[in-house]
């Protein structure tokens, strides 16, 4: 039975308790729709860079965002791989809306897109049917063996029915970073095991309740310095004689550590780009949000019990909400009601 070796450190507490706040706060935001698919086009491009760049694909940013943009018709394996990730980061995306169930189907469903004409359909999709070998890059040497194939599918299974189990239990953010570090550990993939693994955490992290979760680009962090992220989330050796000693400590700061630094830089830009002649939130504005976190909806004479402003501003405020993509309409005439987007 997969039970993982780990201590909640005072660093790994503190990561917790700083992302928790940080949540909170984003959440409590209200930011204009264009700003936010702004950000979510972004958070796609270094999300499709990123991953693959720690795979060694060679194609810089500027090059992933022509292709994103383009989806050219006639392309290379290093510009698939890149369309690829993008395709299930953009079916994922939609996929979050209905909370998905991380299990061994959607797991064999994102490897098979991330690895679509990159790999043979035998074993695209599939847990692998043969061994395989973790080579070290820099020593260029063999340092570790995963499980004989075998036995993987039992592995990934047992893994999946930790998460579930511990759903409610264990800390989102702990029980995410236990699930990529351990997928690694079994490697169940020919090939593909780091895309997929990176896509599938934030399916658990989604799970942290973070409503702008699509703006984060959580490889970023991994991406800065390979060298170390491969420190930290890999392991040495033969599977069967360093199975019961891995510990997960070290592995889950550094995983906090990076959901923290996202979390800045996105808070940041956010706060930039929300800040605007534009864009600002006025406080009539900000009455009509008020009212809605309490109500279920808002209607035109209602706001003009909450402000002293004639009805021609008052439609030019509930206008503006809309077009900052914070509330909708619905209805016509004298039914028109408003409530948040």
């Amino acid at each position: 039975m997969f039970d993982p070796k780990y201590t909640v450190s005072s660093r790994l507490l503190e990561n917790i308790k700083r992302i928790a706040t940080l949540t909170y706060e984003l959440n409590s935001k209200h930011f204009p729709k264009v700003v936010l698919m702004t950000l979510m086009q972004r958070a796609h491009e270094i999300s499709a860079h990123a991953s693959t760049s720690i795979e060694g694909n060679p194609l810089p940013l500027t090059e992933v965002k022509r292709i994103l943009k383009s989806k050219p018709q006639y392309i290379s394996d290093t510009e698939r791989e890149v369309l690829n990730y993008n395709k299930a980061l953009l079916w994922l995306d939609e996929s979050a809306k209905k909370e998905p169930k991380l299990d061994l189907s959607l797991i064999l469903d994102i490897h098979a897109t991330v690895m679509e004409k990159l790999m043979s359909a035998s074993q695209r999709g599939k847990i692998r049917q043969e061994p395989v070998f973790v080579n070290d890059p820099v020593e260029r040497k063999t340092v570790y063996w995963p499980p004989d194939h075998q036995e993987v599918e039992a592995l990934m299974k047992e893994l999946l029915g930790y998460v579930a189990k511990n759903g409610k239990k264990i800390d989102p953010l702990v029980l995410a970073g236990i699930f990529h570090k351990q997928f690694v550990v079994i490697h169940p993939f020919t090939d593909g095991n780091g895309r997929t693994v990176r896509l599938a955490t934030k399916v658990l992290l989604s799970a942290m309740g973070l409503n702008t979760f699509n703006l984060f680009s959580f490889e970023n962090y991994y991406n800065q310095n390979v060298s170390k992220y491969f420190e930290y989330v890999g392991v040495r050796g033969s599977y069967y004689d360093i199975c019961e000693q891995i510990d997960f400590t070290a592995w889950l700061e550094y995983f906090t550590d990076g959901i923290i630094d996202e979390f800045l830089r996105v808070s940041k830009t956010l706060s930039e780009k929300s800040i605007t002649p534009e864009t600002i939130i006025k406080p009539h504005h900000q009455k009509i949000l008020e009212y809605l976190k309490k109500h279920d909806f808002i209607t035109d004479s209602i706001y003009s019990t909450i402000t002293e402003r004639a009805k021609p501003t008052r439609n030019q405020d509930l206008n503006r909400l809309i077009d900052l993509g914070l509330i909708e309409r619905v209805g016509k005439g004298k039914a028109t009601i408003y409530r948040l987007q």
